[in-house]
């Protein structure tokens, strides 16, 4: 579903850019002009505002569309009310308690201190077997 919408959203994009660039300059920045060419009629001129307008439409439409998409798998989480996970986890390091009394780097400066105490002092080489 989100890769058809990105190919649509694509498509329009391409076409979008295609639009704005064929019509008429009317603020005559960067010294040109409008000058008289093909696209000089004042129905084109609507038809390519109209143009305009639908592919913005169009564009904002797929990309809320392809922003609601990618928020579905995101699952609310809270940062206030949040358990220490109860399995092991991997290293053997056990789990950081949360902080009873002291700040947050009171905490870490603990959890440091139990790493270094199971930790080998020096690194070893691997042993063949």
């Amino acid at each position: 579903m989100q890769t058809v919408v990105i190919v649509i959203h694509l498509m329009i994009v391409i076409v979008l850019i295609g639009a704005v660039l064929l019509q008429k300059s009317e603020g005559g920045g960067l010294g040109m002009g409008g000058g008289a060419g093909f696209m000089s009629s004042r129905g084109t001129a609507n038809l390519l505002t109209r143009t305009t307008a639908v592919l913005a439409v169009g564009f904002f439409a797929t990309s809320l569309l392809l922003s609601w998409i990618a928020s579905l798998d995101r699952k609310p989480t809270s940062i206030l009310g949040a358990q220490p996970a109860s399995q092991s986890q991997p290293g053997g390091a056990a789990p950081v308690a949360p902080p009873t009394s002291g700040g947050v780097l009171d905490t870490l400066k603990k959890a440091d201190e139990q790493q270094q105490k199971q930790a080998p002092a020096t690194p070893q080489a691997p042993q063949s077997q």
